[in-house]
């Protein structure tokens, strides 16, 4: 009977990952520095240099099928253009180019990237699309590729979609996923088999209790998007496990060292 109660212990810990303090993501990596622009491969280079817990960015499919990376589900062409990205095929982007020079990210080209520094996390948004059966291709598509590329343990999903997020889980049961909408509570969010609440921290000053539920229900909290040290600090204090900001360096200067 010695061994019983440690057993259990090291089974909850197994199945949620305890920090002993707020940890730090790069909000669409860290572009806020010389040479770097928001969704870039290099802005994921730049968030492995400076160590902390991962690099968040953007993907949505094309077309013809292909993941790419960017914010908006709209995107410049040709003659400033404005094209929709899962409506236009992969060879009408191709060659389009982000702020800093960077020919428009892949998925394939994230993930190349990501797995020189296996210890910065992968924080993958899938965005909602214009319907179900192309959100449904989409994280078909996206999870297949992350998992051919053995990078299911390094990446951790969010969507504002709670249908991308339930498929997600279908496709890949042990992976993280948080919903980003802020409209569900942590019991919500535990029933719906998600492992965390990804809200704007408006929500949790709005909704403090949500903080200790979701510690009691063994779910993650993340914060987006926090470049205030004001806010920074008062989400610290209030053990909220994750931080998204644009500002990753002054937040981690912050923290306990």
């Amino acid at each position: 009977m010695k061994w019983y109660f440690p057993l259990i212990l090291l089974t909850v810990l197994c199945n949620f990952e305890v920090f002993a303090q707020t940890q730090v993501i790069a909000h669409r990596g860290y572009w806020d520095c010389e040479g770097s622009a928001q969704n870039s491969v290099f802005s994921l280079k730049k968030t492995q240099e400076i160590h902390i817990y991962g690099s968040e960015f953007d993907v949505s499919i094309t077309s013809d099928g292909i993941p790419v990376v960017n914010h908006d589900p709209t995107i410049k062409g040709p003659n400033d253009r404005l094209l929709t990205i899962e409506k236009t095929p992969f060879n009408l982007l191709k060659d389009l180019k982000i702020k800093n020079g960077e020919t428009l990210p892949t998925l394939k080209s994230y993930l190349k990237q990501g797995k020189k520094d296996r210890n910065t996390k992968l924080i993958l948004e899938i965005k909602p699309h214009s319907t179900k059966e192309i959100e449904d291709k989409a994280v078909k598509i996206i999870t297949e590729m992350v998992s051919k590329s053995g990078m299911e343990k390094q990446t951790e999903y969010i969507s504002f979609s709670l249908n991308i997020c339930k498929e997600i889980l279908r496709y890949q049961p042990k992976a993280k996923i948080a919903y980003l909408n802020g409209d569900l509570s942590p019991s919500e969010i535990k029933n719906a088999g998600l492992t965390g609440l990804d809200y704007h921290f408006k929500i949790f000053q709005t909704h403090p209790e949500w903080i200790t539920e979701a510690k009691e229900s063994e779910l993650t909290t993340n914060v987006w998007t926090v470049n205030d040290p004001v806010v920074m600090k008062e989400m610290i204090d209030r053990k909220i496990d994750f931080i998204t900001t644009d500002k990753p360096e002054i937040l981690k200067s912050l923290l306990p060292q």
